[in-house]
């Protein structure tokens, strides 16, 4: 395999390590969420990584074959089945007595995660296996054609759920993977998003520090998929931190803190407008929108009261 590129860039991302294990040259479309959380992840974690990545966006335009823009060890796995990949270089590891010499990452989409992966990623997490999971989130199977997940929120319009006469968009809520992960057992699970870049590595580091399994939901908006322009993905993430539609929190040994905490959350509207997958919506359901996020933030505040209130796994 060849390497995309042949010189440095001077493009590092202040305050974070300049060495880049996830290069430049993928295939990504512009804007890309995901290529953006990788590049901050792969700061975190370091050369003496093992990346598992199943079938989805990251794995088609970051390995065409011969080249790749990875810097460090990858394995591709099928759709489903990347945690149980991960649980197999595990076992191999701890066998040949060098499992201390590297950090194991899985990084899947939503839909290898939330839907398509869910039964190896809850196997591994009650099996106690050593490694991070990481949910690069775009909300959709956007490689494939951009369908509807169970991480696709409430009456986004997808080419499976299209929005028209006889139908207003997927009439499900999103799925709330971190908890039901962090109900699993695991030592530490968290929320976390590309603009609060720092928040990523810091809590990749974290995660790579805990014995056992350890869960990351990063929200990646994807232009191409969610139908805004190249250049706002960033302001995409900021304001589903700051209007409560992804917040940004983490729960450490059982207790719930939340990340960051605006003032007051802006209107869920500011968010929706940027995006045409939302652009069919009415007044009503805007407002049935925000009365639910609205209602989700309050029960996030009053869990981080509440102390130990998730089970931790003992291990060996």
């Amino acid at each position: 395999m060849k390497f995309f590129g042949s010189t440095p860039r001077n493009n590092s991302i202040i305050g974070l390590p300049e060495e880049e294990f996830y290069r430049y040259g993928h295939r990504a479309c512009a804007g890309c969420g995901e290529s953006i959380a990788v590049r901050i992840i792969m700061k975190a974690a370091g050369k003496n990584t093992i990346v598992v990545t199943p079938t989805g966006c990251l794995e088609v335009v970051s390995t065409p074959y011969p080249e790749t823009a990875w810097r460090t060890n990858w394995v591709h796995s099928l759709f489903e089945n990347a945690a149980a990949v991960a649980s197999g270089i595990d076992s191999a590891l701890k066998k040949i007595g060098k499992r201390n010499e590297f950090n194991l990452i899985a990084i899947a989409g939503d839909g290898g995660t939330f839907d398509i992966g869910f039964q190896a990623l809850s196997g591994a997490f009650e099996r106690g296996t050593n490694f991070c999971y990481i949910c690069l989130d775009n909300e959709c199977y956007a490689n494939t054609g951009v369908q509807r997940s169970s991480a696709t929120p409430y009456l986004a319009s997808t080419t499976t759920t299209p929005a028209g006469k006889v139908s207003r968009g997927k009439t499900e809520w999103k799925k709330p993977i971190t908890e039901i992960l962090a109900t699993h057992g695991s030592e530490f699970v968290a929320t976390a998003t590309i603009f609060y870049f720092r928040d990523l590595y810091m809590k990749v580091k974290k995660a790579l520090s805990v014995k056992g399994p350890t869960f990351i939901h990063v929200f990646t908006p994807c232009p191409t998929g969610w139908r805004f322009p190249s250049e706002k993905t960033i302001k995409v993430s900021k304001l589903a931190v700051e209007t409560g539609a992804f917040p940004l929190y983490e729960i450490e040994k059982g207790v719930l803190k939340i990340s960051y905490k605006p003032e007051k959350l802006k209107p869920i509207e500011e968010y929706l407008k940027l995006q045409g997958r939302f652009a069919h919506l009415k007044e009503e359901d805007i407002k049935q929108i925000q009365e639910y996020i609205n209602k989700e933030w309050e029960r996030l505040l009053k869990l981080e009261k509440c102390g130990n209130i998730y089970k931790t796994l003992p291990l060996e």
